[in-house]
């Protein structure tokens, strides 16, 4: 699970209040548009509503919500700028990361494995949520690999908002599944010293995830167009893409859902 950096200092209720908030979007449990009520923040939270005000004012310093006027605040939709933006700023940090790996510690070394194997787990259960929240974390731990807290700490924002772009994708299963193998690519060439490889097998992925993000959210957008009043979930297809055989396990799968 993608968490704020232990070395990322808390110095309020309304930063515990962000960071909370946070997280959440980060594993699917806020979604684009979903309003955030500061009454019902304060609540939750167990703070006072200026103090959930303040948090949301922070959150919406991350780009991850927006205030209307007479409205209040809800969760950030994301545009096609935005994630070109998003994608050009992993491109720099991620692929520097990778390249500054030689002097990580075999720790971080350890944790992106662990981080590939988590997320090849997540598959076998068939808890798609899940995966893109582990494939997330996959790279932040490349970023960490870098050796900078305050990149860590900015690509947690960044991680943030590409859960906000990925949430408008209907088929989220196949969605990350395409990923869960090339995540694993990195990690092999990443562990084996091979850094180039490695991001140019990293700068591929992140063209095709481009890509494709882009693809769905217009296609969002033009449905919306179409029919403002449609539900996208009703027209969902819910069912399963297969699981490659080398991910496969006899345990039976279970399914993770969000509020």
């Amino acid at each position: 699970m993608i968490q704020t950096p232990a070395q990322e200092p808390i110095r309020s209720a309304a930063e515990q209040v962000r960071s909370a908030l946070r997280q959440s979007i980060i594993e699917g449990a806020l979604t684009p548009g979903t309003r955030l009520i500061d009454a019902s923040v304060a609540l939750q939270h167990s703070v006072s509503r200026n103090t959930a005000r303040d948090g949301l004012r922070l959150l919406e310093a991350e780009g991850l919500a927006v205030s209307t006027r007479n409205v209040g605040y809800s969760v950030r939709e994301l545009t096609v700028e935005d994630i070109r933006d998003l994608y050009t700023a992993r491109r720099i940090i991620e692929a520097g990361a990778v390249r500054s790996s030689v002097a990580a510690p075999g720790r971080l070394l350890e944790e992106l494995e662990q981080a590939a194997d988590h997320t090849e787990a997540c598959v076998r259960r068939g808890s798609w949520t899940a995966v893109g929240t582990a494939s997330l974390d996959f790279h932040r731990r490349v970023v960490a690999l870098g050796g900078s807290e305050s990149l860590n700490t900015f690509f947690v924002a960044v991680a943030a908002q590409l859960r906000l772009a990925f949430s408008v994708i209907d088929d989220e299963a196949a969605f990350q599944l395409q990923w869960v193998p090339r995540d694993r690519e990195i990690a092999e060439l990443i562990l084996g010293g091979a850094r180039e490889d490695a991001v140019a097998a990293l700068d591929r992925y992140l063209s095709d995830s481009e890509v494709s993000v882009i693809d769905a959210v217009r296609a969002s957008l033009r449905a919306r167009r179409a029919d403002p009043g449609a539900d996208p979930a009703v027209a969902e297809d819910t069912t399963d893409p297969p699981v490659p055989a080398e991910l496969r396990t006899t345990e039976p799968d279970t399914k993770e859902h969000t509020a």
